[in-house]
């Protein structure tokens, strides 16, 4: 089984938790990674140059989002989800298919602007799209779209990939989330790939020992995919 590994929320405001992230997967040889990054959070050009010291040491930066936070409820669905996942940050949902085409583009566009290669992936924020379809995507400038199902092509076709997650700050979602991986693990196995998405603070959350199982149970030199061998493993 190969790996895919992203760390997600990359902001200002999560700088040194991402970096001591980095820092632990380097000691398991588990890189490089995907960087998903969050464009209107605030970034200087400190904070740029260290975004660009990143992509040269071989790590893909991907969009997510803008600003990775919404100020209303776009409905009861996106209540509900905010409340049982995404709490304020799913800004998808809080938007109709123009907001979000317009949102999408805002965000590549913001990478060339600043002087980073432009992004081949887009993550949403909680991996919710919303009502943005698959027949939307030709007309938009990523080239790959992640959600919780797997891959998105620009020209909309859907690559099956699972996925486990280690996000856990509340007591309830501990039992859910290890239900919810083993089950991912054991498709990930019949697929020979697995996503593996940590979040700033997954190091010290409860199920810090867990995400390092899940790394530790694959050889390093062989487990970790990378960005750049995903289309060939997904062609095969």
């Amino acid at each position: 089984m190969r790996l895919l590994i992203s760390v997600h929320d990359v902001m200002p405001s999560t700088r040194s938790r991402v970096s001591d992230v980095l820092d632990w997967l380097s000691e398991r040889q588990a890189g490089p990674v995907v960087l998903l990054v969050v464009p209107g959070s605030g970034w200087d050009a400190g904070g740029v140059e260290w975004l660009r010291s990143l992509e040269r040491a071989g790590h893909e930066l991907a969009g997510h989002g803008w600003r990775h936070a919404v100020e209303h409820y776009g409905g009861v669905y996106h209540r509900l989800h905010g409340a049982l996942i995404s709490r304020r940050v799913a800004e998808h949902l809080a938007l109709d298919r123009d907001g979000i085409a317009a949102l999408v583009r805002r965000c590549h566009g913001w990478f060339g602007e600043v002087g980073l290669r432009p992004p081949r992936l887009y993550v949403p924020p909680a991996w919710a799209m919303g009502p943005l379809g698959p027949e939307q995507l030709p007309r938009l400038p990523f080239e790959w779209y992640e959600d919780l199902a797997g891959y998105w092509s620009r020209q909309g076709q859907c690559h099956r990939v699972p996925v486990v997650g280690y996000e856990s700050d509340r007591a309830w979602t501990r039992p859910f989330l290890r239900l919810f991986n083993r089950h991912a693990r054991r498709r990930g196995r019949r697929r020979g790939l697995l996503r593996v998405a940590i979040h700033p603070d997954d190091l010290r959350l409860s199920m810090a020992a867990d995400l390092a199982r899940c790394l530790d149970s694959v050889p390093p030199a062989a487990g970790n995919a990378g960005w750049a061998a995903l289309p060939d493993l997904l062609a095969a």
